[in-house]
């Protein structure tokens, strides 16, 4: 009875084979997609992180997905890219949110507001406080779907060609800054720019602009800024933890075979902790290497900060009076940020300001 039990369960597994190998060989179409990237080729963190996410879908499908990555211009420019996705251009894109503020300042909560959450937060707000599925549901209306893929922790506050202490200082300084950041310092005085990161050395250097902010020490070390503008200023309140997502066009997500989708959602999960935990690992070296050559490192006054928490709050009041889908969003952000620095400055912010002071000591 045994051996013939056994054998009926084998015909039935060879039976199930049989019908599931087409089924699956179905579900597994190949695929070929284009990833216009926001960020240059010398930015290999970030660029990287396009190439490390299209490396891995196709390895989870046996190179049955494969996506090539493009770097801004080789198709499409920065600005244009969430156009060109949702349009089909291309089918997704590595790009930060708030590039597109000026379709609506709502992509800017996706990336990251002036004094909102640290990198820790945002993803916690993002996959555990429905801060995903918010923005998503915004998204949706441009035909976008996005995916959490990578963050640069917090950034600095930029290269300066003077020392800067008070809100007079910055009166009429061209700073290279957009978006909402943007905004908030032209109510202290300061004039925005909006100029590509190849063109920050030349424009300081011939004082076309007289600050400009980047990323963080590991690529600011790239462009030599100390050489023309030494003033090295922290933080960058308007990037405490910046998202990167993948945009893809809303249409061709819906189409993908759900295991694809699950091979893009997990891609996506691995580069969102590689890229930070590359910048947190080059950061120092990077700092060192600045400070040896010439930059002066220097604190935000905290009137300029005081004056600039003031003006970020005046502003998304404004525009939450006016852009419904911005205070639907902003209202959650608002309220996780509020919880997450309560707990934050119960344990996270005791131990590391102990470990900051245990260090000094040596």
């Amino acid at each position: 009875m045994k051996r013939r039990a056994f054998l009926k369960a084998a015909a039935i597994g060879a039976a199930a084979g049989t019908i599931a190998k087409p089924a699956i060989a179905q579900s597994a179409p190949e695929i070929r997609w284009r990833l216009t990237s926001a960020f240059p080729k010398s930015l290999d963190t970030l660029y990287g992180g396009g190439e490390t996410f299209a490396k891995l879908v196709a390895e989870a499908t046996d190179g049955k997905f494969l996506i090539q990555p493009f770097a801004p211009g080789e198709i499409v420019g920065t600005p244009q890219a969430a156009d060109a996705i949702a349009g089909g251009t291309v089918e997704m894109g590595h790009t930060c949110s708030y590039y597109y503020v000026g379709k609506d300042p709502t992509f800017a909560i996706g990336t990251n507001l002036p004094f909102g959450l640290n990198s820790r937060q945002t993803n916690a707000w993002l996959y555990h406080g429905g801060g995903n599925d918010l923005l998503n549901a915004f998204y949706a209306k441009h035909n976008l779907y996005a995916i959490p893929a990578g963050n640069t922790g917090a950034q600095m506050g930029g290269w300066f060609r003077k020392e800067i202490k008070t809100v007079q200082d910055l009166q009429g300084l061209k700073m290279r800054i957009a978006g909402l950041a943007g905004q908030i310092m032209a109510k202290l005085g300061v004039v925005p720019q909006q100029i590509a990161g190849g063109d920050l050395y030349p424009s300081l250097e011939r004082g076309t602009i007289d600050a400009a902010e980047w990323v963080a020490p590991y690529d600011d070390d790239k462009l030599g800024l100390n050489k023309v503008a030494p003033f090295y200023y922290y933080p960058g309140f308007w990037e405490g933890g910046p998202a990167i997502h993948m945009f893809i066009n809303l249409q061709k997500w819906n189409e993908l075979p759900k295991s694809y989708q699950a091979a893009v959602q997990a891609a996506a999960g691995y580069v969102n902790v590689d890229t930070q935990a590359k910048y947190d690992a080059k950061n120092p070296a990077g700092l060192r290497n600045l400070i040896s050559n010439g930059a002066q490192l220097r604190p935000f006054s905290q009137e300029i900060m005081e004056a600039a928490y003031k003006a970020a709050n005046e502003i998304y009041d404004d525009i939450s009076s006016k852009n419904a889908d911005f205070k639907k969003i902003y209202d959650s952000y608002k309220a996780f940020r509020n919880e997450e620095y309560l707990w934050f400055q119960v344990a996270e912010y005791a131990y590391d300001t102990f470990m900051i002071r245990a260090r000094a000591r040596g």
